[in-house]
């Protein structure tokens, strides 16, 4: 279990582990944080507000060694939803394009996932944080204007089915720096022809950091309150 920090630690430098939970921006529970510590503070890796899990923050002079946790392999487990697409890959827009999905079977979606392993090329999302001529891509896409985005090389190191219930297909992955799994899980739709995309993310590990030892915002704060108690 990840030892958790005492305030002097925090104060000189420390790492704070978070389970971010949905909705929630990785910025919102930074601030969230930083209300109550009131030190110099940075997250490691961005989940997207319809993603939970593991969120590293790091506080004083460790805040250093960000881009260095920021390089660190990840796991991820969640849902992929098959027979329809959504233009920003999960469910921040609603599902079209419906197609048939029942005739896709396990050994199907096995199969297709063998072509998403290894070092391969992948285009981020429209909807995602990847600049494109100094902006952010969701913002020329929100704005109306067409964006199209360079494929670039991510390595993903296990792309294993864990559960299949047809519409959804969980899973677990493990992948470098700079992976989208939303476009995972819609190059996995295209693949299979019907179209897929994430219903459900979480964030498991960051190298040998684990979401297990991970505090909710509100237990991040009665942990403080706890340690401020017994002063």
């Amino acid at each position: 279990m990840q030892q958790r920090p005492t305030p002097a630690e925090l104060k000189e430098g420390g790492v704070i582990l978070i389970d971010k939970p949905y909705k929630w921006t990785s910025f919102d529970a930074v601030n969230y944080i930083k209300r109550t510590i009131r030190v110099k503070i940075g997250h490691c890796g961005t989940l997207d507000p319809l993603a939970t899990g593991l969120l590293i923050c790091c506080t004083g002079a460790m805040t250093k060694r960000i881009s260095e946790y920021q390089q660190l392999p990840k796991e991820y487990t969640g849902v992929i939803h098959l027979g329809a697409i959504t233009e920003s890959y999960d469910l921040e827009k609603e599902p079209q394009d419906f197609k048939p999905f029942e005739h896709i079977t396990r050994e199907d979606i096995e199969a297709a996932t063998i072509q998403f392993t290894g070092e391969i090329m992948q285009t981020p999302p429209i909807h995602s944080a990847v600049k494109k001529e100094g902006k952010r891509a969701y913002d020329l896409a929100r704005a109306g204007k067409e964006v199209v985005l360079n494929a670039r090389p991510v390595t993903i190191g296990e792309f294993e089915i864990t559960q299949v219930s047809l519409p959804e297909v969980h899973f677990r992955v493990t992948c470098s720096t700079g992976t989208y799994i939303r476009s995972l899980a819609n190059d996995l739709g295209s693949a299979l022809g019907c179209g897929a995309y994430l219903q459900e993310l979480r964030r498991t590990k960051i190298g040998n950091f684990s979401a297990i030892d991970g505090l909710s915002p509100e237990e991040w704060k009665d942990y403080w309150n706890s340690l401020r108690d017994h002063k």
